[in-house]
Formats: C-alpha cells, sequence, structure tokens
C-alpha cells in the first residue's frame, strides 16, 4: 500500500516529452498572447457548444505530432519537459565539478553517472542481481518465502506500510494491503478479450525471458506458473473503483486478531522480516466489505460480486497453499522487471517493448538521461529537488499563490453559505474543515538528507536497492512518533499538486507554477481558470466522496447528517451518469468499445467541477462588482473557460488512453473539458450554447455540488 491511498493528484503523468516535441507542439513559453490564451490555436469553425476542446484546441490537436519516444502530450508534458531540460542541466554541471565526497551534489552526480554507464551495465551482466535471485533460489518453505516478502527489493503480494493512521491521524500506523501484480489491473488478467488475451500471452513471453535469464531449464513453463498465481492474486483483489471507498478498506484490528485471521504463525514471519515484528497495538487491513457496508458505499451486493474478491484473507489462504516453487519463479521474474532500467539491454529493453510499446503504444525509448533524471529522483530526489526549487522558484511566485489561494477559500466560503441541499449542521462541519486547510506551495521548508544512504559512480542496482532499503527504514523509524505534518510527498521540480485528507492540505510544487497554469502577465480570468481551477480541484477533494469522509483534523469520520448525505450522493450520483455516457471508443475501433467508469472517476470528477466552480466565484469576487474588461474582443467569463480548456489540451495514444480507462482515477482530457463546462450556466452564457448544440444539458440535468 502506498501514498496514493491519501493522495488526489490533479494529473496523471506517465511519460515526458522530448524537448524538439514540446518546440513542435507549441510556441515557446513566453507566446501567450495578449491576455494568457494562445488563441491561434482557436478552431473558428468549431461551434464551442459542440465540441469546446476543439473550439479552443482544435488547430493545436491538427498540427501537433506525437514524438515516437511519448506515449503522451498535452500542457503537463511540456512543462515536465522544461523541468528535465533544467535538471539535466543541474545533473552534467555536478558531474562536470566533481565536488567534494560525501556532499549532497556528489551523491547526486554519483548516482546520475551509475545510471548512465550503460557500457559498465553491460560488462556486469546479471552479477550484481545474482545474490538476490539466489536468495530466492535458497527458499525452501513458505517461511522463508514470507521473510522475502517483507525485504525491501521484492515484490509482495501483501503490501505493509507505515502511514498517518486515517482515523488518528496524530499518529503512525501499520498498514496492510494487497498487491503486487505485474500487469497494470486485475482486469487484465479476468477479462476475456481479444486484447486482454494477447496482452496476457506476450506477458507470458516476457516474463519467460525474464526466467531464462534468471537461469530456469524451462522458462515457459515457469512463465505459466506465474501468471497463473497473479491471475489468482487478481481474483482476490477487489474492484479499483469498489477499493476507493475509504470507509471500506479501512478495518483495524489488534495483533492477535490479525494473527487469528492468518495461517499459524505467518504474521509473526512477514512482519518479522519486514523488521515490524514488534509491533503489538493494531494493524489496518483490507477485508472483505459486509452488506451492510456494501449498501452505505451505495454498492449492491449483486453489482459487487464480480468486483470483489476476498481482500486479504483470501491472499493468506494463497500464499500458504502455493508451492514455494512458484512464488521462487514470481520472486525472480518480478526482481528483474522491476529493475530492469538498472540491468542490460536485453532486459531493459524487454521491458520497454512491453510495458511501453505493447501497453503504452510508445514506439521508442526515452533517452537515457531523462531516465537517468527519473532514477536519482526516486534515490535521492529532494536533494535534487532543493537544488532546482532554489533556481528555478521566484519567490513572487509564492506571494501571487498565497494570495489566489486564499481567495479560493474565501469562494469557498461563500459557496457553503449558499447550498441549498445542507443543511446547518453539517454546514457547520464543513466550514471548519475549511478553516483547517494547509496549503503548502513550492517546496518543503526542511529537505530530506538521506543520511546513511551510500551511493556509488559504479553500483547503479545497488543505488537503487539501497534507497528501497532506506525507504523503508525511514518509515519504520516514524513507529510510535507524532506524524510530521512538514513532510512533502512530491517533489519541487514534479509538474502536478495534490490533496492529502489526513493532513487535510493542499500541495502545489514549484514546477506547476508555471504557464499555461501560473503566469503572472496573464489576465486575472486566465490565472483563475487555470492555477485557480488547480487549487479548487485540490480544494474539492477535501469534499469529494472521499476526502468528505474525513473531517477538519484529517480524521475518518462520519460528519454528515442522513438528509445531507443523501442529497449530496443523490447529486454525486447524476454525476456518475454523466461521465458513464463517454465512450471514447466506439463498436467499430480496434478494441471495440470503452467507457469511462464514472465511479472509478467520481473523486476527480468532483474535484474538476468544484474546482471550475470555486475559480470561478473567486474570480467574480476579485473584481469586487465592476464589470469584467474585454480584451482582443473576448469577455472574461471566455477567457475564464478557455484558460480550463487550455490547461488540459492534450493526446494520448490509443493503447495508453484504454489502459487508463481502467486503472486511472482521472477522465480522459477531453472530458475533463467538455464533461465540466456544460454543468455551468456562466458558460452556456459566455458562448451562446443552446438547445441542439451537442454539449447542451438542459438546466435540470446539470449538477454543481459545491
Amino acid at each position: 500500500m502506498s501514498r496514493h491511498r491519501l493522495l488526489a493528484a490533479a494529473a496523471v503523468l506517465a511519460f515526458a516529452t522530448s524537448p524538439a516535441a514540446a518546440r513542435d507542439a507549441a510556441p515557446a513559453s513566453g507566446e501567450w498572447g495578449s491576455f494568457g490564451i494562445q488563441t491561434q490555436w482557436i478552431d473558428g469553425a468549431a461551434k464551442p457548444g459542440d465540441d469546446f476542446d476543439r473550439y479552443v484546441n482544435g488547430k493545436w490537436n491538427d498540427v501537433t505530432r506525437m514524438p515516437e519516444d511519448k506515449a503522451r502530450i498535452g500542457a503537463f508534458i511540456t512543462l515536465r519537459d522544461l523541468s528535465e531540460e533544467r535538471l539535466h542541466a543541474i545533473l552534467d554541471e555536478l558531474v562536470a565539478a566533481s565536488p567534494p565526497p560525501g556532499s549532497a551534489e556528489a551523491r547526486v552526480a554519483a548516482a546520475y553517472r551509475a545510471f548512465m554507464d550503460t557500457d559498465g551495465i553491460e560488462r556486469a551482466g546479471l552479477a550484481p542481481a545474482r545474490p538476490w535471485l539466489d536468495r530466492i533460489a535458497r527458499a525452501r518453505t513458505t517461511e522463508d518465502v514470507l521473510g522475502l516478502f517483507g525485504t525491501p527489493g521484492y515484490a509482495s503480494p501483501l503490501g505493509i506500510s507505515i502511514d498517518a493512521d486515517e482515523k488518528q491521524s496524530d499518529r503512525y500506523v501499520l498498514y496492510l494491503g494487497q498487491g503486487g501484480l505485474g500487469l497494470p489491473d486485475r482486469d487484465f488478467y479476468l477479462a476475456d478479450t481479444p486484447r486482454y488475451r494477447e496482452i496476457r500471452a506476450k506477458y507470458r513471453d516476457y516474463l519467460a525471458l525474464l526466467l531464462g535469464k534468471a537461469g530456469y531449464a524451462d522458462p515457459q513453463a515457469a512463465a505459466g506458473s506465474v501468471l497463473a498465481l497473479e491471475t489468482a492474486m487478481a481474483r482476490a483483489m477487489w474492484d479499483r473503483a469498489v477499493s476507493r471507498e475509504r470507509d471500506l478498506t479501512y478495518n483495524k484490528l489488534s495483533r492477535a486478531e490479525l494473527d487469528a485471521l492468518a495461517p499459524a504463525g505467518m504474521m509473526a514471519t512477514l512482519l518479522g522480516g519486514a523488521g515490524v515484528g514488534s509491533v503489538g497495538e493494531a494493524v489496518v487491513v483490507q477485508l472483505p466489505p459486509t452488506a451492510a457496508e456494501l449498501a452505505s458505499a451505495q454498492i449492491t451486493p449483486e453489482a459487487a460480486a464480480a468486483k470483489i474478491g476476498g481482500g486479504v484473507p483470501a491472499t493468506f489462504r494463497l500464499v500458504a497453499e502455493t508451492p514455494v516453487a512458484t512464488w521462487q519463479a514470481y520472486l525472480a521474474a518480478r526482481f528483474l522487471s522491476d529493475h530492469a532500467g538498472y540491468l542490460p539491454r536485453e532486459i531493459d529493453d524487454a521491458y520497454f517493448a512491453f510495458y511501453g510499446t505493447l501497453l503504452g503504444g510508445q514506439p521508442k525509448q526515452r533517452d537515457r538521461w531523462k531516465r537517468g533524471i527519473g532514477a536519482v529522483e526516486g534515490q535521492l530526489g529532494e536533494l535534487l529537488g532543493k537544488i532546482y526549487a532554489a533556481r528555478f522558484y521566484p519567490p513572487a511566485n509564492q506571494a501571487a499563490m498565497a494570495d489566489l489561494v486564499a481567495n479560493l477559500r474565501q469562494a469557498m466560503q461563500a459557496n457553503l453559505a449558499d447550498l441549498a441541499w445542507m443543511g446547518p449542521e453539517t454546514r457547520k462541519e464543513a466550514e471548519a474543515k475549511l478553516a483547517a486547510f494547509t496549503p503548502k506551495i513550492g517546496a518543503p521548508q526542511a529537505f530530506k538528507t538521506y543520511e546513511g544512504l551510500e551511493v556509488a559512480a559504479d553500483t547503479p542496482l545497488a543505488n537503487q536497492l539501497a534507497a528501497e532499503r532506506w525507504g523503508w527504514n525511514y518509515q519504520l523509524a516514524r513507529m510510535g512518533k507524532p506524524v510530521d505534518r512538514s513532510e512533502w510527498f512530491m517533489l519541487p521540480q514534479t509538474v502536478n499538486a495534490y490533496y492529502n485528507s489526513t493532513f487535510n492540505e493542499i500541495v502545489f510544487p514549484a514546477a506547476i507554477l508555471q504557464p499555461p497554469f501560473f503566469n503572472l502577465s496573464a489576465d486575472p480570468a486566465v490565472n483563475y481558470g487555470a492555477i485557480g481551477a488547480v487549487i479548487g480541484h485540490e480544494m474539492g477533494h477535501g469534499f469529494d466522496d472521499q476526502g468528505a469522509k474525513s473531517d477538519g483534523a484529517g480524521n475518518l469520520r462520519d460528519w454528515w447528517t442522513p438528509k445531507d448525505k443523501a442529497a449530496f450522493q443523490a447529486l454525486t450520483g447524476k454525476l456518475v451518469g454523466q461521465y458513464n455516457a463517454f465512450c471514447p471508443f466506439d463498436e467499430a475501433s480496434e478494441g471495440g468499445k470503452a467507457c469511462v467508469n464514472g465511479q472509478l472517476t467520481l473523486g476527480e470528477n468532483i474535484g474538476d467541477l468544484g474546482g471550475l466552480s470555486l475559480a470561478y466565484r473567486a474570480y467574480r469576487l476579485s473584481l469586487h462588482g465592476q464589470p469584467d474588461p474585454v480584451i482582443d474582443g473576448t469577455t472574461g467569463d471566455q477567457r475564464f473557460f478557455m484558460a480550463w480548456a487550455q490547461v488540459w489540451r492534450s493526446k494520448v495514444r490509443d493503447q495508453l488512453a484504454r489502459q487508463y480507462l481502467v486503472t486511472d482515477p482521472h477522465s480522459p482530457p477531453q472530458y475533463r473539458i467538455n464533461g465540466i463546462v456544460r454543468n455551468f450556466d456562466e458558460w452556456y452564457r459566455a458562448f451562446g450554447v443552446r438547445p441542439g448544440d451537442k454539449l447542451y444539458l438542459p438546466p435540470e440535468q446539470r449538477v454543481r455540488i459545491w
């Protein structure tokens, strides 16, 4: 279980863009027209009411070429390119400077040099991995396997983490959940379609290649056993949409109760191998929901029958009943796959061919130096982030963002006061939660130093494994201590944002505070429609279908009256229905029809809807009753909605887009534009949208929640 349990991000980014591609896709960063919108991309032949994405971004879509080393391109990716260019310059500078041994700069340079030494990686072959593979080969019993599950560096069907307790947010607690699949989601194992069958066949071939390298005499047979095992693991897991339900996934057990749930001795061995064998108070476990819990989450047992596995207890049984030899093949294949970038080219290329090309549609691997930046970020990210923030985060951005956040908070206060569907008792709790929101902007005040993490310029795999071990030890050291609320879970150079429910905080790294999101020279309407809506989006996560289950202190607690909860769920149900109707792939497309999962994407759709609503109100408040200026023939309301559409312009390869429909809680970008604006009366007035236009919704069908 990882931080994604707590974080709701503004965007999911899996691939980055080359500098050349960014130049092909858009003008230089300063070319933002007279008010912050790149009006050269507007398709005047498109009706805003038929396709607002096409109207604002149509010409961009026509001329933008998807680079071969890309599966996705858009505003987020272009800014990630800029971050990578800057980080590349920093790393080249550090390598050339030969910093003093042991310094932060020297450690960052060593990690980068190690990953970039592909000749050294080829010469070493699998020798650096051999001790880890040999340890797997020495396993003789289920207890031996459990010890490996608890060791950083190895995969496991049982994920252990230490995090803030969702019901006692000032203390850390141990979490136990499910994981360990090699394919992106349980549906990839269980769905019976030609596309999924092809993926499973190619996955088995990939596993066979890895197991052949690991020394298996019959790698195809071993690969078949691993695929069968992972299929059984998938059956035991919950559907991704059901797994979003935070009250269903929070089940605190005493150590005695946990021991009784698992086969005798299993927990002592698993937790002992992870270094937490002495935990005695409680563990939060993913258990199968009861019928009453399903009903409270608006999921009927009948509808959930095919979506809910047995949870962690079923995985306990699977661990105990699966032959050790099968677990050995699983661990060996996953170890090589999980660390492919640090291993010889044949393994690295096979990893990319499967995950990058087959699953993502990306023809060409990214440049090694870009992947090297990712490796350094994974090992010593905050050391690199500290340098980035010092060079590329101007103080003026901090002050302007603080003002915007304050204005969005004021807008949310006004919205809460006006909500017709919410009663005074619930409103009082919501206002208290809003007052307790903590914003973090730019970069941490104090950065991690990674004390004790040793890296060397000639040991790339060892560096990565040491970083994984350091990360787990960092978690272990927090047990029994107060929660550190100053901690960040994104790097300053990350182009993204998040809301953390247990901290009740909204976080905006430095790298997102640039055009088209944030532009000090842009018209205010544009900044409110872009970064203002992102701020509102993250605030909105505190009040989405899952965030609203926590109070102002970050504790998972029901603070809703039954009447208000029913009203809220009626509104969110309408939003689910709207998004279920969006199908980017029809029956005639390769792979067949595929639609948005409105329940899986509900939290992000609420965030988008509420975020744009808050940003719009904040923009109108900022005018202090004065009329919005007309600039180059555009009204403030038009510029506001165009800024939202500009932020989300994007292209995604079909293979990745299909994968996202199954795995991503965010809706496809075109629906983050069109699916949201059609719920705003203000948008209809701004662009003259009328009945008969394709995006038109009758007023009674429009949804505004916050």
